[in-house]
């Protein structure tokens, strides 16, 4: 995918006598980058042999089929595949997308952008922080890194560490407990957003193999609610009836093996979330 931005220059139009020369209007600059859709794809098989005799999954008396057997392999296969979209999403939201060994680098968005990640400890150990003063020095970054455009609010991803050493600080407790109170009226989970300083909290606690999506006493903050700042692009699948056509979230295939023995399974989707602005990612650290 390539994408062009242009970043506009704003400033303030003097004035010029009626009838003199106007000032001439002065236009950002145009960047054109280029990134590389992954490419994911899932085989499996289903054979004859695994479905002789088998009984049905929740039935007493009645045989597995080889239909129902393809469909919950496709099934698990997307649930996977829509597992690994998530990765690469949380990933993009930290401005680094990794593959699935947690270590190769599928993207680097500050790298790719020129961007110096910003950082801020929160020092949630030291009981006199200005926890308040930490969260609008990350709101005020991210509206400044926004280029002009708008955002609705500033949200916040972190660890339950991070969770728990905020509303566990001094100077959060009593704010905590008044916004605890008014949401348990309503029957509410604090964990999915507590706000604060102008920032939104929410525990997010996705894991996969053993590896977690978000650091023990990390957090990531972003604008919620641009128009341009993120994006998801996909590709067409590598048939030959989807070559240039318009890319759709999933492609599954399904095929006979030799004698009729089986059925082979494919299943991709190709898609890579882009961060067209990562200077508005900002990196929060519990101690």
């Amino acid at each position: 995918v390539t994408i062009e931005m242009s970043n506009g220059v704003l400033t303030l139009v003097p004035t010029t006598p009626w009838g003199g020369v106007a000032p001439k209007n002065k236009v950002g600059k145009r960047n054109v980058r280029s990134f590389s859709i992954p490419h994911t794809p899932l085989e499996d098989t289903v054979l004859a042999a695994d479905v002789i005799g088998i009984r049905a999954f929740g039935s007493e008396n009645t045989l597995e089929t080889v239909a129902t057997k393809v469909n919950e392999k496709l099934q698990t296969m997307k649930n996977k595949i829509d597992q690994t979209m998530e990765w690469r999403k949380v990933g993009a939201l930290k401005g680094l997308v990794l593959d699935a060994d947690g270590s190769t680098v599928i993207e680097d968005y500050f790298a790719a952008f020129n961007v110096t990640k910003k950082t801020v400890n929160f020092a949630l150990g030291t009981a006199g922080t200005d926890v308040r003063a930490k969260c609008m020095e990350v709101v005020r970054h991210i509206e400044d890194n926004l280029q002009g455009e708008t955002m609705q609010r500033a949200h916040v991803l972190v660890s339950q560490e991070f969770f728990d050493a905020l509303v566990g600080h001094a100077k959060v407790k009593e704010a905590y407990a008044n916004y605890a109170e008014a949401a348990q009226r309503i029957g509410g989970d604090m964990r999915k957003g507590f706000s604060f300083g102008g920032l939104t909290f929410e525990e997010y606690r996705g894991v996969v193999d053993g590896k977690r999506f978000i650091d023990a006493g990390e957090g990531h903050a972003f604008p919620v609610g641009t128009s341009e700042t993120f994006s998801n692009f996909g590709a067409p699948a590598d048939f030959v009836e989807t070559v240039n056509t318009l890319a759709l979230p999933y492609y599954a295939r399904q095929q006979n093996k030799d004698f009729n023995r089986g059925i082979d399974l494919h299943a991709q989707a190709n898609q890579l979330p882009l961060v067209n602005r990562p200077g508005t990612i900002v990196e929060l650290i519990a101690n």
